[in-house]
């Protein structure tokens, strides 16, 4: 999972668990959401210890509606928008994600919609100024549109997004821009998706130039079967490539894991600055009843050119398989489990190091149990 297996390596099991609680108030003029949850491993605790340190907040925040068009939400929030790229709740990793921020929310009529977002971030409170010390931005201000038009609805999507680096021991704060827009158009059993993104501006002291694009198209043969193919493209930097200039793209606060296969070896944490990505994919899915079943090949390329000892390598970085089935036993219960399995190429391994003809595969089982406890 996420890389080769080196040789030297054995195979890992571990029990997850996410307990969250969420709890939320709605009236004509104000809304409220507290969202407590612990994240453990099993066992990663003494039986009798009396500290647990895996409890945090995961969404704390109010928001208040002046009329039906205009509210302002503050607080601790996750930050969703469209299919997730930039923007996402990461919900597969098991803590989340979520941001402290400032949301400004526009309505018009029922087609349009603005979403304004502003985040600035400190160590703590004190009287005088702080270095940021945490590994993510310092601040970040967003504008995002969405229009639901007839058969095509349309999102766009400006983040200014800024890291802080340290310069003669001094904090500086460098901006990244990534605009972008995504639109789908739907008629009957018929989908089609694209989305396109520029990223410029700076990290620390170098410029910042790339790109991302997609296209998908999904079709609804019967109720129970529909088919996709798609492909994606994310900029990237040849190893051969000596300018400062960042050439890569970078997903950001986005859920990775939709993306680029399930065995989460491209973005979730890793990949960033190399050779980017081209990842051509189909996908069946099947579903009857209560049962549904999914089927995923990818064919991973590198954007960018890959050198070893000063000679091209194979673009071909790698073909994935994932398989997802998944069964709702009962309205508030639900079981998935997934098989996923990669077959590397000797630049997959230059890449990420390992061995490519090491069974690298992965296996899991989740349950999952969401009943609304109390409503009024």
């Amino acid at each position: 999972y996420s890389t080769l297996k080196p040789d030297s390596a054995s195979i890992a099991n571990f029990i997850s668990q996410r307990t969250r609680i969420n709890i939320e108030y709605n009236s004509d003029k104000i809304k409220l959401k507290i969202s407590p949850q612990n994240v453990r491993v099993w066992g990663d605790v003494n039986a009798s210890s009396k500290n647990d340190n895996n409890t945090s907040l995961h969404e704390a925040y109010a928001e208040a509606l002046f009329n039906k068009n205009i509210s302002i939400q503050l607080g601790r929030q996750e930050l969703n928008y469209d299919n997730e790229r930039i923007f996402g709740a990461t919900d597969w990793a098991m803590q989340g994600k979520s941001h402290d921020a400032i949301l400004f929310k526009f309505v018009v009529d029922s087609i349009h919609k603005i979403h304004v977002g502003v985040a600035y971030n400190a160590i703590g409170e004190s009287n005088f100024r702080q270095n940021y010390s945490i590994p993510q931005y310092k601040t970040l201000q967003y504008i995002w549109y969405h229009g639901d038009f007839k058969n095509i609805n349309l999102s766009v999507l400006a983040l200014n997004n800024g890291m802080p680096y340290l310069k003669d021991n001094k904090e500086k704060v460098a901006f990244t821009q990534t605009i972008g827009a995504t639109s789908t158009y739907s008629k009957k059993k018929f989908n089609a998706n694209v989305e396109a993104y520029v990223q410029t501006g700076k990290i620390a002291t170098k410029k910042v130039l790339s790109y991302y694009a997609s296209a998908n198209l999904e079709y609804q043969w019967i109720d129970k079967l529909k088919t996709s193919i798609g492909v994606t493209y994310l900029s990237g930097k040849s190893n051969n490539d000596s300018s400062s200039t960042i050439k890569s793209f970078n997903p950001l606060y986005g859920t990775a894991h939709k993306f680029n296969g399930f065995m989460d070896y491209f973005y979730v944490g890793n990949h960033n600055n190399t050779v980017g990505l081209i990842d051509i994919n189909a996908s069946i899915f099947y579903k009857i009843e209560k049962f549904s079943l999914k089927f995923i090949p990818h064919v991973f390329l590198g954007a960018a050119d890959l050198y070893k000892n000063g000679e091209k390598q194979q673009k071909l970085l790698g073909t994935e398989l994932d398989l997802v089935a998944a069964y709702k036993v009962f309205n508030n219960f639900s079981l998935e489990a997934g098989y996923s399995q990669m077959f590397g190429t000797s630049s997959l391994e230059l890449l990420k190091g390992g061995n490519k003809d090491n069974a690298n595969n992965w296996v899991y089982l989740t349950a999952k149990f969401n009943p609304v406890i109390f409503k009024n």
